[in-house]
């Protein structure tokens, strides 16, 4: 069984412009993701998937390989699909994949076992398509709407993501955990029909409300296995967040 890891890189972003190509130790961090992916070891190929020539010139320039996919690309999944479709129509490489992988281009400290974990829940337990969650820290985090929740069945299967806290509790959220929900990362795993059919859809209303694409699976009956892992992941947003990163990879070291 083949998997495809496809970074998604977009140059513009409202909150920090450029984001792929911003420096973290003199490296960009669409190097770090890459690097981090490759380590995977259930992972076939990488390739970042963009519509701008620096971010694909920056690419190269560290031996990556790049896909050009459309500029009209409504969302990093669609992204995927087009990149995957390229790749399998021989338009390069003419590679056929059973698995495609989608990772943040912002997440420049992805756990490449998490990668792997997330991966299997597709090969070895049948999910149609999977993602991860970390124990939360802080309730302060759980507040926060930039963060997404995630809240799981006993079998491992997502039941909801949300922006707000949940599931709603009659009593203030306690200081320390363990909390209900999970910290959301943005990783997904699809089998190559889910990814089709997930492509073919419409935004749902959910997704619409919640801004959150994962949901479009949920409301049609595509089953989203979730495993808890205990990375914590760091998704690079603002400038603030650029500079944590830029001090977690010094102190690594």
């Amino acid at each position: 069984m083949r998997v495809l890891a496809v970074i998604p890189a977009r140059y513009a972003s409202t909150r920090l412009p450029g984001k792929p190509l911003s420096k973290i130790q003199e490296k960009p961090m669409i190097q770090w993701v890459y690097e981090q992916t490759r380590k995977a070891l259930k992972v076939n190929q990488v390739v970042v998937a963009t519509d701008d020539e620096r971010i694909a010139s920056a690419v190269r320039a560290f031996g990556g390989q790049v896909v050009m996919t459309s500029p009209d690309c409504p969302s990093g999944t669609d992204r995927v699909a087009e990149a995957l479709d390229q790749l399998q129509a021989g338009q390069a490489g003419s590679e056929t994949f059973d698995v495609v992988v989608n990772v943040q281009g912002d997440e420049p400290f992805i756990d490449p076992r998490a990668i792997d974990q997330a991966v299997d829940l597709v090969v070895s337990k049948n999910f149609q398509m999977a993602t991860l969650m970390s124990p939360f820290k802080s309730a302060a985090d759980i507040e926060n709407p930039s963060i997404v929740k995630a809240i799981a069945a006993a079998d491992g299967r997502a039941l909801y993501f949300s922006r707000l806290p949940i599931p709603y509790t009659r009593v203030p959220i306690p200081s320390k955990g363990p909390f209900a929900c999970f910290r959301h990362i943005g990783l997904y795993v699809y089998s190559v029909n889910a990814l089709a059919k997930l492509r073919a859809l419409p935004q749902s209303p959910a997704e619409i409300a919640e801004s959150l694409e994962q949901l479009r699976a949920l409301e049609n009956g595509i089953s989203i296995g979730i495993a808890a892992v205990e990375f914590e992941s760091l998704g690079v947003d603002t400038p603030e967040d650029l500079e944590k990163a830029r001090a977690l990879a010094q102190k690594r070291k």
